[in-house]
């Protein structure tokens, strides 16, 4: 599943595309793609203000509502370049000056939802890792009042925004911390560490277009380049780049979780 990075990549991509211009309709092709409205409550000439991204959702705003866009699992959202309608479109942004703003989703878990604005989606999502208020402070306050295991609290997007297992395994990784810690415990040294790597993995892997697996491919068919900075995600049976010890794959709150039980310490 798309991640911050690769939500931002998307946004960043299609925003020089469709910013100014007029949406006529959105037309879904598969019917649940539109989760809480219908596609005629969107009448008239409606002009894309901004495109921007919370959490893992791709934001595009106009003057009195907002579209958000959750890619999921193979979600893809690009202006169609050609006349062709891709085999696994769910839905269509028509656009006045005629190009195509394309929902394509081979999986069909994505969804697109319209809100009056933003209220909805925060009131159930933490701040943004990337943000002013995400301070290595905050991170030591909320780690401290829960006693939650480290790898469940950094995955609850009520907690923090836009984190999935990629990035989670490689911030606990670099900060020698071990999934299975308990947040309460961890050191305050080691707190401020991780919220330095957070931050820097995300913006590193912004600037190299997100990591790509398997189906999901952004930007009209190009992948991202940071699956090529990976450390420990995916390398299960390598050695450790740190120690050489075996990274191991092992089951953390229900998600397969690489860890390099030599490097990374638990913190009970």
């Amino acid at each position: 599943m798309p991640e911050l990075p690769e939500v931002q990549t998307v946004a960043n991509h299609i925003k020089p595309y469709v910013i100014g211009k007029y949406v006529l309709s959105i037309n879904p092709i598969w019917d649940k793609v539109l989760d809480n409205f219908h596609h005629q409550d969107i009448k008239g000439r409606n002009k894309i203000l901004d495109v921007t991204r919370r959490a893992k959702f791709i934001i595009i705003n106009f003057e009195k509502f907002l579209i958000a866009v959750h890619l999921r699992m193979t979600g893809k959202l690009y202006v169609l370049e050609g006349t062709d309608i891709p085999k696994h479109t769910s839905a269509i942004m028509e656009l006045e000056s005629g190009e195509k703003l394309i929902f394509e989703d081979t999986r069909k878990f994505g969804r697109i939802y319209k809100y009056d604005d933003l209220m909805l989606i925060n009131e159930k999502h933490g701040p943004e890792p990337l943000e002013d208020d995400f301070t290595s402070e905050w991170l030591l306050t909320n780690f401290k009042s829960r006693k939650r295991n480290i790898k469940a609290l950094l995955l609850d997007q009520s907690f923090l925004s836009g984190l999935g297992n990629i990035y989670v395994d490689e911030s606990l990784w670099a900060s020698n911390i071990h999934p299975n810690s308990i947040s309460c415990y961890i050191p305050k040294k080691k707190i401020i560490i991780l919220h330095k790597n957070i931050r820097e993995i995300l913006s590193e892997s912004i600037e190299q277009l997100g990591t790509t697996f398997i189906s999901f491919t952004f930007l009209n068919g190009q992948s991202g380049n940071y699956s090529n900075e990976l450390k420990i995600f995916g390398k299960q049976g390598a050695p450790c780049i740190k120690c050489s010890n075996t990274i191991e794959k092992i089951k953390v709150a229900g998600r397969g979780t690489h860890v390099c039980s030599k490097c990374q310490k638990i913190h009970k």
